[in-house]
């Protein structure tokens, strides 16, 4: 049986911001209908990978394909299709304040779709069904919790019916029951829809548990990648550091400063 292409590959890709170099000849798969967690130290560029993938920046050397074809080479009107079979879960939430829940939802689907408005409204209703807040459709943002909100964050993710779906930090903030509901819903719902979902995380235990494949960010490229449990064996120190939480190694604490010599000598 053959394996089926990867949905999102980077091939050799280096960006920077500046003479700052985030990825440096970095090569990545994203398996198709599969959870794949991106991991690492902040700073390291997970969240740039995703920009990268959403075409909000291009890459400087290297390629970024989704679905086969080449990010960096898309036009406007090319990018917003694309864009259009992709769905995004921001940090908290990024919930419209001043909408309720139910327009929260619809938005993307009268921004991109022709749909009378009574199609639009049980669509809407059916995807906050599957989060668990059908009842919730009339309340506004300010009315809900922040696991809530992630959660309707999440149905509008998919209220266009994606492909790909990408969470940055969907566990920020949230409480140990609200954190649980959330990772299970991102397992159920990728296995249920077919969805392929990309899952930037600093939460390692709850990340593990849900992923398929883990690819681990540091230095400017790949500390590790593969299964949750190869990524634990991985003797790697750096890939050590962050999966046990350590305070020392390669990741220091200290950024990079004059010797206490230089900076206090001079006043004795």
């Amino acid at each position: 049986m053959s394996i089926p292409a990867p949905f999102v590959e980077l091939r050799n890709v280096s960006f920077g911001y500046g003479e700052r170099t985030i990825l440096r000849d970095v090569s990545l798969q994203v398996p198709r209908g599969k959870v794949t967690a991106l991991m690492g130290a902040s700073g390291g560029g997970k969240t740039t990978v995703l920009r990268l993938i959403g075409g909000q920046e291009r890459a400087q050397q290297g390629q970024v394909l989704v679905n086969g074809q080449d990010v960096g080479h898309m036009g406007a009107q090319q990018l917003y299709a694309m864009r259009r079979r992709m769905g995004m879960l921001f940090q908290f939430g990024a919930l419209f304040t001043d909408m309720s829940v139910l327009d929260n939802v619809a938005f993307p689907l009268r921004e991109h779709t022709k749909l009378p408005e009574d199609m639009v409204r049980d669509i809407v209703l059916m995807k906050l069904h599957a989060v668990g807040l059908r009842g919730a459709r009339d309340l506004m943002p300010s009315q809900v919790s922040g696991g809530m909100a992630r959660r309707v964050a999440l149905a509008r993710a998919i209220a266009l019916d994606p492909e790909l779906v990408m969470y940055d930090e969907p566990f920020a903030g949230l409480d140990p029951i609200s954190l649980g509901t959330a990772a299970r819903l991102i397992r159920t719902l990728n296995d249920a829809l077919g969805l392929t979902s990309i899952l930037v995380s600093h939460d390692v235990e709850e990340t593990l548990h849900v992923a398929d494949h883990v690819v681990i960010l540091g230095a400017g490229g790949i500390a590790a990648q593969g299964t949750p449990d190869e990524v634990r064996q991985n003797p790697d120190p750096l890939v050590q550091q962050f999966i046990h939480a350590r305070p020392q190694g390669p990741v220091p604490f200290h950024y990079p400063a004059p010797s206490l010599e230089q900076d206090f000598g001079g006043h004795a």
